[in-house]
């Protein structure tokens, strides 16, 4: 006998987030009863959009008022019964140094991860996390440097004459980062590739005749070679004549 699946009551997904173009905080999905909780609990609006109805909140709300009448909307939308996904951003439950510290756990965790590799390519992919285009930790960092001057710039004025200019020279600085990401990249190829085994030397032939090597005659001051004897042959002692 074939058994039939049974039957759920699965309400529609909700997704409270920010809307990263206009800064809107923007609640989309969800049944009539979720429309009823997001406006009664958040104080959302509804507004007609371009695929149906969605919820927003009120414009010119601060930052920490979007923060709790979202997390409030959002537990109520889970106490009723409905799935809901948050924004972390949004999540006032969240602890403030939360980001900080799973960004602190993730270089521990690449430090480790160079540490501990057996292989080139565990090398690169550690290389490659830190130096990527766009999303790799220097070309970030580098963005905040960059971000940091910018508003610098603003705020302050230029230095006395004479003196040098520590803000100028954080935009120095983002270019030295910039280059550090390019050789990090090249580095990071370079151990992407397969090792290449150094060639073996042979080592120098050896006679097979057992004979030892031959010693040249060692060089006179003149540079000439001192004169060799048969050994074959007795010395001739020279002779004296008697008168």
């Amino acid at each position: 006998m074939k058994q039939s699946e049974p039957d759920f009551c699965v309400l529609e997904y909700v997704t409270i987030t920010k809307d990263p173009r206009t800064d809107l905080v923007v609640a989309i999905g969800g049944t009539d009863k979720a429309a009823d909780i997001l406006q009664r609990t958040g104080g959302f609006l509804s507004a007609p959009g371009p695929r149906g109805d969605y919820h927003r909140l009120p414009h010119g709300l601060p930052v920490e008022q979007q923060r709790r009448k979202a997390t409030a909307a959002s537990h109520a939308l889970l106490a009723a019964g409905h799935s809901v996904h948050l924004d972390p951003t949004l999540n006032m439950l969240v602890a403030p140094d939360g980001e900080r510290e799973a960004a602190l756990r993730y270089l521990a965790g690449l430090a480790e991860r160079a540490a501990a590799a057996t292989t080139s390519s565990e090398v690169a992919e550690v290389l490659t996390e830190v130096a990527v285009p766009v999303h790799g930790l220097l070309p970030l960092a580098r963005e905040v440097v960059v971000r940091a001057w910018i508003a610098a710039s603003d705020f302050q004025g230029a230095a006395p004459a004479g003196e040098p200019d520590p803000i100028a020279r954080l935009r120095s600085t983002a270019t030295s980062m910039s280059e550090a990401a390019r050789a990090i990249l090249h580095a990071r190829n370079h151990v992407a590739r397969p090792a290449q085994r150094p060639a073996t030397t042979s080592p120098p032939p050896t006679s097979t005749t057992g004979s030892a090597r031959e010693i040249p005659p060692p060089l006179t001051p003149e540079g000439t070679t001192w004169p060799t004897w048969p050994t074959n042959t007795a010395r001739t002692s020279r002779s004296t004549s008697k008168p």
